[in-house]
């Protein structure tokens, strides 16, 4: 790898880890465009969806459990929403990181761009704010895991650990206080990327040296951003979320139709 590769890669990961620590997301729905396209547009590299997919699944490792680090402390992490979408998302990105192997690029491309519509119309329906210090939170433990399997699938495709559309799924569907929500996503996000590892890594899609590299800015990174999260209103987080996520889905889909 060249200096200017090593240095467009640490600030793709300085960037996506401080928003993915942030927002609770393991940080794929800003890495994987970012990851297809600077390095292109600054000449440095071009990556494929596979490499892509590949590098994304196995750095979201140390940037979730770097953010989960950060939250610890906070009791915000809920083990009974943890263990209940962890062991589905987690058997649903092992059958989806095997299966892309036989995906075209263009195939991954799509199904990364109907993940992230589906997160961004999710995020724009209007919830009723759930308090924070309520400590009895109580979720729909079926529909929960169901949902996590499915997200699971598609993650294990495009090599995401799924955070950024199990947020949405937390915050509007199951009605999980937003702090609890990106705490807990990030648990779940490393138990799924654990998944998507596991057959990213025994289909030969991963790129190691770029791993390294971003793994090292996810640790300076994600911490950080958890911080700034506990000190942020909530309602400017998730519209932040929105944003992120909106932005993402229009470029993807404009280059899977152009």
């Amino acid at each position: 790898m060249s200096l200017s590769l090593i240095i467009v890669l640490f600030c793709i990961g300085l960037v996506g880890s401080f928003i993915s620590g942030m927002l609770g997301i393991g940080g794929a729905i800003i890495k994987y465009p970012m990851l297809l396209y600077i390095p292109t547009a600054f000449g440095v590299a071009s990556f494929t969806s596979h490499e892509v997919s590949g590098i994304t699944a196995v750095e979201i490792l140390v940037t979730s459990i770097s953010g989960v680090i950060a939250f610890r402390k906070g009791n915000y992490l809920n083990i009974s929403l943890i263990a209940t979408m962890g062991i589905s998302v987690l058997v649903g990105s092992l059958i989806g990181s095997f299966a892309s192997s036989g995906f075209s690029e263009g195939q991954v491309n799509i199904v990364y761009g109907v993940f992230a519509i589906l997160a961004a119309i999710l995020m724009l329906i209007p919830r009723k704010q759930v308090p924070e210090n309520d400590g009895n939170i109580t979720f729909n433990k079926p529909l929960a895991a169901i949902l996590a399997f499915i997200v699971g699938i598609g993650s294990g495709i495009v090599g995401a650990g799924g955070g950024f559309l199990l947020v949405p799924i937390m915050l509007v569907i199951l009605k999980i206080p937003t702090r609890v929500t990106v705490a807990s996503s990030l648990a779940i996000t490393f138990i799924s990327s654990i998944g998507g590892s596991i057959g990213k890594i025994t289909t030969g899609q991963v790129e190691w040296l770029p791993v390294i590299v971003l793994a090292i800015a996810s640790i300076i990174a994600a911490p950080l951003g958890a911080k700034a999260a506990k000190k942020m209103n909530t309602k400017a987080l998730q519209v932040l979320l929105s944003i992120l996520i909106l932005a993402t889905a229009i470029k993807i889909w404009v280059d899977i139709l152009m």
